[in-house]
């Protein structure tokens, strides 16, 4: 665990605006720096519903080291994720780095796409299940980690998914601190 955690959430056209808005924000809340970036450059980028979400800086104008790499899904963003060198560059310096990665919904595509963090456990969104199953061992669990790779199902388990990032980025204790101001609900009935 890092002093001052720092978290980069990729951003692509057509990304699910749930998972990337509930991860930056968790993560900002448990204290973790997090910066946006647009992998098509600095401009308002639409997600998958219409929200638009501006990057803090491009993909390309990053520098420096990150504790974690936050890919949010959506088919479309997973699609651009999966077929961008930059983002495979990334990936795989975070796998031989031993640094975190975190993948929800169809974001997960991504790995076997850039060969990187093969025969871990994994979860994907259920559309996208047949493509990981050979990739590693596929989990229905909301939210699955494996050592330094966290993946997650979808925009109903991105709570979840962000908090444990922040449960892995700094302690179980923040974690609880940071989950219960959201009331965020043990079992939904």
């Amino acid at each position: 665990m890092s002093e001052n955690p720092k978290a980069l959430v990729l951003l692509a056209r057509g990304a699910e605006e749930m998972e990337a808005v509930i991860s930056i924000d968790v993560l900002r809340r448990g204290g973790i720096d997090v910066t946006v970036a647009g992998l098509e450059g600095t401009d308002p980028i639409p997600c998958s519903r219409g929200v638009v979400i501006t990057p803090d800086v491009a993909l390309d104008a990053v520098s420096g080291v990150f504790d974690v790499l936050v890919l949010p899904g959506g088919a479309e963003g997973a699609k651009r994720l999966a077929e961008s060198p930059r983002v495979g560059v990334l990936l795989k310096d975070h796998e031989l780095g031993g640094r975190m990665v975190a993948a929800i919904c169809a974001a997960p595509m991504a790995l076997p796409a850039h060969g990187v963090f093969e025969g871990r456990k994994l979860t994907s969104h259920p559309s996208v299940r047949s493509a990981l199953e050979s990739w590693g061992e596929y989990s229905e669990h909301p939210v699955e980690a494996d050592g330094n790779l966290i993946t997650s199902r979808g925009p109903g388990t991105a709570f979840a998914f962000a908090l444990r990032i922040v449960g892995a980025l700094t302690s179980a204790q923040r974690m609880v601190e940071v989950r219960a101001p959201m009331m965020f609900p043990v079992q939904v009935s």
